[in-house]
């Protein structure tokens, strides 16, 4: 039956050229945006998958950079342990030639002394961002590993020890007290000053001994005085100490001005002459402590026997501190090394399930191009068939 109001033919091929121009508009997505799975719609499954893996290869390159700056740090410390290794290394030898007779062992000392300021100067150095690991202390935990299991995520990281070759070392803030200090056992005595405010230093001149020195930081200006052997015989050893202090601070050129307290001894009232708060931070270093300390008392020229003993240790403590380290920066370069093959691993895997088969879509677009030019000519003719009927009635 032939009807002028329902034309199936033509509903056929509107449907067609609907589902074929649905496929041309998936392919052209696919095209322009090089994905097959371009956002939830497409399929919530994989859409879903793909994103939390992409966060995770975010957080993975985060942690390379983390790996990066904490192989940095080791590799500083590393190098400082060798090198100071290379110099007391150097230091045995001239303690071995003083073994002998008919030497100037007081030539040799001058050596000897410039070698132990030379491993001050590297200990003291050998800090990479803030971060000195062969002054002692806590270490440091490197972010390594993002770990993703059944009860969420987690992360985790490496330990890396530190190592103290200090010839000196610091002690809790038992030299500095004061109503302003901080409490007892703190290893840093601070406090800040408003504008116009006064804070103490107070200093106790009992738990220091000549060698020893007081270490402040005034408004970020570092100030240290070192205790000696005529401080600790005066009569008034807190006095004499605190007056040194004092004409520190006044050298330093600082917007503050420094008395005494004469109600306590060795006791200094700073007052901020500034328009701006000044933070006032302070640490007592111990002459006595630290992983090098004995290197202090080495003298070729009082006792090369005793020389010769010591520098065996010294020694040992820098290998041991320099095979420490090497040992946890090549970890460190290992992991760094797995995170960067498991991030390009995790892209290649979601490559495959959101990315489009290029060469796939270009042979749709080409069957879709034709099919589409095929169903305008099968509309176009189921669009004639109703002209047919006129002949019917001629």
């Amino acid at each position: 039956m032939s009807s002028i109001l329902t034309n199936t033919s033509a509903m056929v091929a509107l449907q067609t050229m609907k589902s074929i121009n649905s496929g041309l508009n998936q392919v052209q997505s696919e095209i322009s945006t090089g994905k097959s799975v371009a956002n939830a719609k497409d399929n919530a499954a994989v859409w879903a998958i793909s994103k939390t893996m992409e966060s995770d290869v975010s957080s993975f390159e985060s942690i390379s950079d983390s790996l990066s700056l904490g192989q940095s740090t080791v590799a500083v410390a590393r190098t400082a342990a060798e090198t100071v290794t290379n110099l007391l290394t150097e230091m045995k030898t001239k303690i071995v030639a003083a073994q002998g007779e008919n030497v100037d062992r007081g030539k040799m000392q001058t050596d000897i002394s410039a070698l132990k300021e030379q491993i001050q100067s590297v200990v003291g150095a050998a800090q990479f961002n803030g971060l000195n690991l062969v002054q002692g202390g806590g270490g440091m935990n490197v972010l390594s590993s993002l770990d993703r299991g059944a009860n969420g995520v987690s992360a985790t990281s490496i330990a890396v020890g530190s190592a103290d070759l200090r010839t000196g070392g610091y002690t809790p803030a038992a030299a500095f007290t004061g109503s302003d200090g901080a409490s007892a056992g703190a290893d840093v005595f601070g406090f800040t000053m408003d504008a116009g405010a006064t804070g103490t230093v107070a200093i106790d001149a009992a738990v220091l001994n000549a060698g020893d020195s007081l270490n402040l930081t005034i408004g970020g200006k570092p100030v240290s005085y070192t205790v000696t052997q005529a401080d600790k015989d005066s009569t008034s050893a807190a006095d004499v100490i605190a007056n040194g202090v004092k004409k520190a601070i006044e050298a330093a050129g600082l917007n503050v001005s420094v008395d005494y307290d004469s109600a306590n001894a060795g006791e200094l009232v700073l007052t901020n002459d500034g328009a701006g708060d000044i933070a006032v931070s302070g640490q007592f270093r111990n002459a006595g402590s630290g992983g090098l300390s004995a290197m202090t008392g080495i003298d070729v020229s009082t006792d090369a026997a005793g020389a010769l003993a010591a520098i065996e240790g010294l020694i040992t403590t820098a290998t041991d501190a320099a095979a420490s380290f090497g040992s946890a920066e090549k970890r460190l370069s290992m992991q760094g090394d797995f995170v960067s093959k498991l991030t390009d691993a995790m892209k290649t895997g979601i490559g495959s399930m959101v990315d489009a088969n290029m060469e796939e879509a270009s042979a749709r677009l080409q069957a879709l191009q034709v099919q589409q030019q095929l169903g305008v000519q099968s509309l176009s003719i189921a669009n004639q068939s109703p002209q047919s009927i006129l002949s019917l009635f001629r």
